[in-house]
């Protein structure tokens, strides 16, 4: 009874696991991705290792909307939409921490 019942049920679980989310937590998620829209992003790091030898480290974030030259609007505002079924609650210009 109990497997017919978990063969039932997870299905749907899952399913709604993959349904829309808040705007708002769409917003947060999407900032990011329109961010790396606009410039790539990347991290230097040099130091020393416990052997007294220099270590160095680069790590570059290049997202394809920057290559394809879209525009981070465009990109935040589709990103939204995708996640959560509706429009952003406000442009991308005045999101908290943009710019």
């Amino acid at each position: 009874m109990k497997r017919a019942l978990l063969v039932i049920v997870l299905p749907f679980a899952l399913l709604q696991a993959c349904g829309p989310i808040s705007v708002a937590e769409a917003e947060r998620q999407c900032l990011e991705r329109a961010r790396l829209a606009k410039q790539p992003r990347g991290e230097v790091s040099v130091g020393l290792n416990s052997a007294g030898k220099v270590a160095g480290g680069l790590e570059l974030n290049v997202s394809s909307d920057y290559i394809l030259g879209r525009d981070p609007s465009a990109v935040f505002d589709s990103c939204v939409m995708g996640r959560s079924g509706e429009l952003p609650s406000r442009p991308l210009s005045q999101q908290p921490g943009w710019r």
